[in-house]
C-alpha cells in the first residue's frame, strides 16, 4: 500500500476479517464517541491534576531503546507545569501509562479475544517514540489532538538497522522524517507511509510494522496490544518468529 486507507466503523467480524489482510487501516466512528473525546485538554488540569504519572524527560529519543532513559516521577499538575515552563530541549512526554481514571471514559471495541490493559500518551506538539515494532497487533486511538505516523512493513527491517530492545521490541535509528541516507544507506529500500491521525481515528498497526509516532499538536491518544496470535498469522503459529 502506499497510503492508510480509512474506513467506517466495523464490527469485529470484519474488522478481522481486514486484520488478516497484515495491512494497517484507520476506522472512524468509534473514538469519537466516546466520553473522553467530549472533553478539553484543560480537564486534565481540571478534573485529574492528582493523578502520579512518569514523565520522560532528557533526550528519551535517542535513549528510547536503553535501559537507562531518564525518567521523572510527578503529578499530572507538575507535568502540565513542566511542559508550560518550556525549559526542557525536548518538551517532556508521558508515554504508555496505564491510567485508569482516563480510561473510565473509554468504550474499546472487542476486536481481539484478549488485549492487554490500555496505555496512555500525554504531550504537546513534538513529543516523539522513534521508529520500533511490537510483535503484538496494536489498536491505537487519537482521543485529542493530531498525530504523524510513519509505517514500515515488517519485511523492510534489513533496511531499517534495527536492533533488539527486548524480547518483543525492536527498534531503528532511522528517522523517517530526516533519514541520513549517508549513514544509514540501505533506508533508501524502506517503503515509509506516512498518516495523519486526527481526532477520533482508531488505527490498526498489525504486528511486526515499524511505526514512528510525533504529536503535532497536544495530544491525547491511548493503545492496547492484542494478546494472541497476529490475526495476519491465521492460527498460523509455526509463522511466528523465533
Amino acid at each position: 500500500i502506499s497510503a492508510v486507507p480509512r474506513l467506517g466503523r466495523l464490527d469485529t467480524e470484519t474488522f478481522r476479517a481486514r486484520a488478516a489482510e497484515g495491512l494497517p487501516f484507520l476506522i472512524t466512528g468509534v473514538v469519537n464517541r466516546w466520553p473522553l473525546s467530549a472533553l478539553k485538554p484543560e480537564t486534565l488540569r481540571d478534573r485529574f491534576s492528582h493523578l502520579q504519572v512518569r514523565a520522560r524527560v532528557g533526550d528519551y529519543i535517542n535513549t528510547a531503546f536503553a535501559p537507562d532513559r531518564a525518567m521523572q516521577d510527578m503529578s499530572m499538575l507538575e507535568y502540565l507545569e513542566l511542559v508550560d515552563a518550556g525549559t526542557q530541549d525536548l518538551p517532556p512526554y508521558l508515554g504508555n501509562l496505564e491510567l485508569r481514571e482516563l480510561n473510565r471514559l473509554c468504550h474499546w471495541p472487542g476486536y481481539f479475544d484478549k488485549m492487554g490493559p490500555p496505555r496512555f500518551w500525554v504531550g504537546p506538539a513534538g513529543t516523539m517514540t522513534p521508529l520500533h515494532c511490537d510483535y503484538d497487533d496494536n489498536i491505537f486511538a487519537q482521543i485529542w489532538g493530531t498525530k504523524r505516523i510513519f509505517l514500515s512493513p515488517p519485511h523492510h527491517d534489513e533496511f531499517l538497522y534495527t536492533k533488539e530492545a527486548n524480547a518483543i521490541l525492536f527498534g531503528s535509528p532511522v528517522d523517517p522524517e530526516a533519514p541520513d541516507f549517508e549513514k544509514f544507506p540501505l533506508a533508501r529500500q524502506a517503503t515509509m507511509i506516512e498518516c495523519i491521525v486526527n481526532p477520533g481515528y482508531l488505527l490498526y498497526v498489525p504486528a511486526g510494522w515499524y511505526h514512528q509516532v510525533r504529536a503535532l499538536t497536544f495530544s491525547l491518544s491511548s493503545n492496547r496490544w492484542a494478546r494472541a496470535l497476529p490475526l495476519a498469522l491465521n492460527g498460523d503459529s509455526s509463522l511466528q518468529r523465533s
